[in-house]
């Protein structure tokens, strides 16, 4: 008799799951490589590899949505991905794919621990106040985040001022 078991996934490591997939963008933006993800955004096996898709399928309608008359514009010069738009390069890739890449992940990180309020607490750490304030604040900054990638896009500022 044989027995084949996967370590338990930790909050505190790498994990290889079985859902090195991607999620199929517009042809435009670049689809999302779920490994990626959750080596880029600290993810482990407490999100499931369903879970995380719809998160990811989520952030990137938001976004895309968000980005939709600038996209416009680009198709409109010619341009045929995000890609192709001329940009400044960071280790060998657009700076707009970066960015966009960033909205993404930190939109589906926002909605995926306002769904797991402790998903980034230890059983030790659910009672320190400090701790569960942090996790509370949590969605709101990836959400900041996201919308500061949105906006290097645009070629806005980060801070937008109104006065009532």
């Amino acid at each position: 008799m044989s027995f084949i078991a996967f370590a338990p996934p930790s909050a505190g490591g790498a994990v290889n799951l079985p859902d090195a997939g991607s999620v199929e963008n517009d042809g435009f933006y670049p689809d999302i490589v779920l490994q990626d993800m959750r080596d880029s955004m600290r993810l482990d096996g407490t999100v499931t590899a369903p879970r995380l898709v719809q998160a990811i399928v989520a952030a990137i309608m938001h976004v895309n949505a968000e980005l939709r008359d600038w996209k416009r514009e680009r198709v409109a010069a010619g341009y045929a991905s995000l890609a192709a738009v001329p940009a400044d390069r960071v280790n060998r890739e657009s700076e707009l794919v970066a960015h966009y890449r960033r909205a993404v992940y930190c939109t589906a990180k926002a909605d995926l621990i306002e769904r797991y309020r402790d998903y980034d607490s230890t059983a030790s750490s659910l009672s320190d106040k400090k701790t569960m304030e942090a996790l509370d604040n949590a969605p709101g900054e990836q959400r900041r985040n996201a919308h500061w990638a949105i906006a290097d896009i645009l070629g806005r500022p980060h801070v937008t001022v109104e006065l009532i």
